[in-house]
């Protein structure tokens, strides 16, 4: 492994290109976009104001940035760095941008959800959608780019539009059999939209493109319901993740529970391997200690280094009760990623906040645990291969695939908390992040 040294950042705002060939990232009001190799600068943009989002078009030729306190987004190419675009949702403000799978469209959602505008870069022509619901995920576009579903809420009642994104004309419109809806979600292969209730709520509803409800499930009542959902990469599996820290799978036949996956504070099963992180400071010779010490000694005498060690079961993991009193206590699972190949699901139970679990799909029962010194910030898995990367907010950096796991420390001076990470589309590298800064890390494929 080899890392770049450290570049500034405001916020956890750093991304590669879909292409892969730029790293672009924000330094308060200035977006600097980077060769994703050799990580020279190639273009400097000046926004109005601090940048709060980021995203790139899905041919990667343009970038826009979203200034949520000012209600603007702009919008910069790559290819003609003296274009650029500016959209100012005015008076109506503005909480949420993101691209059409066109990258030529951008749709805004104003202030208090009342409107997304759709803004077109090639016709300069603006097309509204009433009424869309404030939940935390209101609009979905299905894989190859054709279709979007945007969850609406009026007459008190939940709704789903299903637009043609290619001219935006409505193709669908039909009320859903939900008490408040919480979020949206195509299968990958565009063909059924998960929609499932707020957490008071346990229900999730299935639906065919054209609106007809496939199933629904259900799995108890009387208690906080779905807290997490993802789609297995082959539309075949459905992982609904809950309050009552279990994950539920559903399967594409008949849309029944085929196995639920328990996530227990103690692990008992002696055939799952759980890798527990050890901190241990080096050993240094005292032959080889002056004074005052030299900073590279001085550096190792008073790091530790982490590294991996298989733990004997059963083994009693750190868990966290969950305040009763709070709002969005914190308890259930909070986290959910099935890997590129199907098979192996990686999901985080907020009760257990120190601990990955790693499913095997194709045997259906839990493989390995891994029981971090710090809690879970983010997982990430490789695109190309079954390899998870994981961050806990030091400066370490954790890997697992099927033949083993490692720790690997950022070799930077002084504090380097990364919050994120993420992966190039090659899976040859990865941006890790933290709030003000960020370094790119290179895997060399001989040592996978």
């Amino acid at each position: 492994m080899n890392f770049s040294e450290l570049f500034k950042l405001s916020g956890p705002l750093g991304r590669f290109s879909p292409d892969g060939r730029c790293l672009a990232s924000c330094m308060q009001y200035r977006l600097v976009v980077r060769d994703a190799g050799s990580l020279q600068i190639l273009h400097l943009y000046t926004c109005l104001d601090q940048i709060q989002y980021i995203e790139w078009s899905s041919d990667s030729l343009f970038i826009l940035c979203a200034m949520y306190k000012r209600g603007i987004v702009q919008v910069w190419s790559l290819e003609q760095p003296d274009w650029h675009c500016k959209i100012d949702e005015g008076s109506a403000g503005l909480v949420a941008s993101c691209w059409s799978p066109d990258g030529r469209h951008i749709l805004n959602t104003t202030e208090f959800h009342l409107r997304i505008t759709v803004w077109s870069l090639c016709t300069k022509s603006v097309s509204y959608i009433k009424y869309p619901k404030a939940c935390q995920q209101g609009i979905a576009f299905t894989k190859d780019g054709r279709y979007m579903a945007v969850a609406e809420r009026r007459d008190c009642k939940d709704f789903i539009s299903i637009f043609v994104c290619s001219d935006w004309q409505l193709l669908r419109h039909f009320d859903t059999e939900t008490q408040d809806l919480f979020g949206i979600e195509w299968a990958p292969n565009g063909c059924v939209l998960a929609v499932w209730d707020t957490c008071l709520e346990y229900k999730i509803l299935l639906y065919s493109l054209d609106g007809r409800l496939l199933s629904t499930y259900r799995a108890y009542e009387w208690s906080l319901g779905i807290k997490s959902v993802a789609w297995s990469p082959s539309s075949q599996f459905l992982a609904i993740g809950s309050y009552d820290e279990k994950v539920r799978i559903l399967n594409h036949v008949t849309w029944k529970k085929i196995t639920e996956f328990e996530h227990p504070a103690t692990v008992v099963n002696p055939k799952t391997i759980v890798y527990k992180e050890v901190e241990k400071s080096p050993s240094v010779e005292t032959e080889r200690l002056s004074f005052p010490p030299t900073r590279a000694l001085a550096n190792s005498l008073f790091s530790t280094q982490s590294k991996y060690a298989i733990s004997e079961v059963p083994l009693s993991l750190h868990y966290v009760k969950p305040a009763a009193d709070r709002a969005n206590p914190k308890m259930g699972i909070g986290m959910l990623a099935f890997s590129p190949d199907n098979c192996f699901l990686a999901t985080k139970n907020d009760n257990i906040p120190n601990a990955v679990w790693i499913w095997d799909i194709q045997k259906l029962k839990l493989f390995v645990v891994l029981e971090q010194l710090c809690a879970i910030q983010c997982f990430q898995w490789d695109p190309r291969q079954p390899r998870l990367a994981v961050c806990t907010g030091n400066s370490n950096v954790y890997l697992w695939s099927p033949a083993g796991c490692v720790s690997v420390q950022v070799p930077v001076e002084g504090d380097f908390p990364i919050v994120s990470l993420s992966w190039h589309s090659s899976g040859d590298s990865m941006v890790l992040l933290s709030k003000d800064n960020f370094c790119v890390c290179y895997l060399e494929r001989e040592e996978v």
